[in-house]
């Protein structure tokens, strides 16, 4: 079997004054993957994209780079989309589609909102749940949040330790949106948006774009760029809608990491980083617990007692995710690109001593779709 790695990775700026539109910065991030990975951008034969805010976003980018690929794929189901398109591309390159894919995100959805008092919407809500005017998708995560608390006697002040943690992480990044680190009360002081979330439960509302380079193993040793081994993957979908979704409180990330850990021959136990889509509070609890790192129900507990903080046992959200660091709509590929980054050893301030194995985990939608990466340096 073909063996595949990840052996470049770019980032836009995550605050500018003057973002330009989307593609633009998606193809900057784009640059900077094929230039980080040793590649050219003749090298380059699959594209892999989505976004919100771009019609035909493979075939836009293609265009704007000059490239003309004999692979696309634009897959989107929100902010699971990007480890899928990689999940996709390892399955292209052993099947001999494609020899080098490129994987781009981007939104200026912060500019757009300021210009227009909108932003692009990455996904609708569902005409039956629409009815009863929610916040979505805010609503629809503050009820599983409820859920967990009745369920498990999860408290506020765990819900807010997800919050306090990221803060920490965001605090030795310079490049994160959120600096200061905060309290368990300053996230119960910060205005109610959905009971039980505060605005600090909620990611933040930023511009930003990401990529990264996948070939296969024996390419990018050759290159010598410190290329990052993908060593397992899976994806699973579960409903659209909330109101389909069977369990408030179990989602699909059980079976998706399931499936990447078998792949790699790993486990839980033998990972030193976790990187997960962090929208609110309480995603990390639920994903932490289905990805196998602690018990059903004890999520929270595992959070307060530091084990996700600086110095703990599992760090996790070490750019300080999208509570701290950066949410530009879609906040998947930033989940790999920290994985990247902290198995190369470039993680400067925040870099977690030894790091060699990480998951990475991306959702979509209201808990809809999951992928799961499991990567190696």
């Amino acid at each position: 079997m073909t063996e595949t790695a990840l052996a470049g990775m770019g980032m836009s700026a995550t605050s500018a004054p003057h973002h330009r539109d989307a593609l633009d910065i998606m193809a900057d991030s784009a640059l900077a993957a094929v230039r980080d990975s040793g590649l050219s951008l003749k090298d380059i034969d699959g594209i892999f994209t989505a976004t919100a805010q771009v019609d035909l976003p493979t075939l836009a980018l293609s265009e704007h780079l000059g490239i003309t690929p004999r692979y696309l794929d634009s897959t989107v189901h929100g902010g699971a989309s990007n480890l899928s398109h990689i999940h996709h591309a390892v399955s292209a390159i052993r099947d001999g589609k494609c020899e080098a894919a490129l994987v781009v995100y981007g939104s200026t959805q912060r500019t757009m909102l300021k210009a227009t008092g909108k932003r692009p919407a990455v996904a609708s809500c569902p005409p039956v749940e629409s009815l009863y005017n929610p916040l979505f998708p805010i609503s629809s995560y503050a009820l599983m949040a409820q859920r967990h608390m009745l369920e498990f006697g999860t408290t506020r002040r765990q819900l807010s330790s997800v919050a306090v943690a990221a803060s920490r992480w965001g605090a030795l990044n310079p490049a994160a949106q959120r600096r200061d680190i905060i309290s368990a009360e300053d996230v119960t002081a910060s205005p109610k948006i959905s009971s039980p979330f505060h605005k600090l439960d909620c990611c933040l509302i930023t511009d930003g774009a990401g990529a990264v380079v996948v070939t296969t193993a024996q390419r990018a040793a050759r290159l010598g760029r410190a290329p990052v081994a993908i060593l397992g993957s899976g994806e699973y979908s579960s409903h659209e809608g909330m109101m389909a979704m069977k369990d408030l409180v179990r989602t699909g990330a059980a079976v998706s990491s399931q499936a990447a850990f078998a792949q790699a021959g790993l486990g839980p136990a033998d990972m030193d980083v976790a990187q997960v889509y962090d929208a609110f509070t309480i995603n990390t609890i639920l994903l932490l617990e289905d990805l196998g790192f602690c018990a059903k129900g004890t999520g929270g507990q595992f959070i307060e007692e530091g084990h996700t903080s600086p110095g703990g046992r599992l760090p996790t959200n070490t750019s300080g995710g999208g509570l701290a660091f950066s949410h530009p709509g879609m906040f998947g590929i930033y989940t790999v690109l920290e994985a990247m980054t902290q198995l190369r050893g470039q993680g400067g301030d925040r870099q977690v001593p030894g790091a060699a194995k990480a998951v990475a985990h991306g959702i979509g939608g209201t808990m809809s779709a999951h992928t799961t990466l499991v990567l190696g340096g």
